[in-house]
């Protein structure tokens, strides 16, 4: 498996991905080798504008895509990512078509979960295998590009990137989008129109948020 082309000089890369590599050899994981660095291929450090933070990947074969929150084109809505969603269409009027968030990655979105691997029906049990390091260093190398706006919801994302954004940086932090906390300040933060504001104040091109891979094709 080929390493992330234009983040591969990463310590992570150097440091710590060899005994990871080693600890998966053998085992059934997901998202695969194929998919677990896709954030990473998708949204090189020169084309990344925006962070969002999730956890680890869904843990039912066939769902993870390799990016935050995203799911495969033929999966339901998992619950966080539809509450998502209903919060884009309040905020914009309208949302994608399905869960597949590659056309956010696409346009400098880095969607990157804190770990990478996951094993089947055991969601976060690799969180504890040093993959964390790898999302810190990832957005400390995108900051030396240009200032990044950081959509964080829960206190776990704005815990792993504590002390990394900077003043010329946008920081949007809520309550998670899970059913358990939305209504908690996630619903009616607004935060796809407020990064969109803000890029524009700085000349910069916004987020097509409500694209969807099934609009993309045609």
């Amino acid at each position: 498996m080929s390493l992330p082309q234009h983040w591969a000089d990463l310590p992570f890369f150097r440091e710590d991905w060899p005994d990871i590599s080693a600890r998966l050899d053998g085992q059934d994981w997901l998202p695969g080798r194929e998919r677990v660095f896709a954030a990473l291929d998708l949204t090189p450090p020169a084309a990344a504008r925006v962070v969002i933070l999730g956890q680890d990947p869904y843990p039912t074969p066939g769902h993870a895509n390799g990016l935050a929150f995203s799911v495969t084109p033929e999966t339901a809505l998992p619950r966080s990512l539809k509450n998502i969603y209903t919060e884009m269409h309040d905020d914009l009027g309208l949302a994608p078509q399905n869960g597949d968030l590659s056309h956010w990655a696409r346009q400098g979105v880095l969607l990157l979960n804190t770990s990478l691997s996951v094993l089947p029906g055991q969601a976060g049990v690799h969180a504890k295998w040093g993959w964390e390091k790898l999302a810190r260093q990832a957005v400390v190398r995108a900051q030396t590009e240009r200032p990044l706006a950081f959509i964080l919801w829960g206190a776990h994302a704005q815990k792993a990137l504590a002390g990394l954004p900077r003043p010329q940086d946008l920081v949007i932090e809520t309550a998670h989008p899970s059913p358990l906390s939305a209504r908690r300040g996630f619903f009616g933060s607004r935060p796809f129109s407020r990064v969109n504001d803000w890029l524009a104040a700085r000349g910069d091109a916004p987020i097509e948020w409500a694209l969807s891979e099934t609009a993309d094709a045609r």
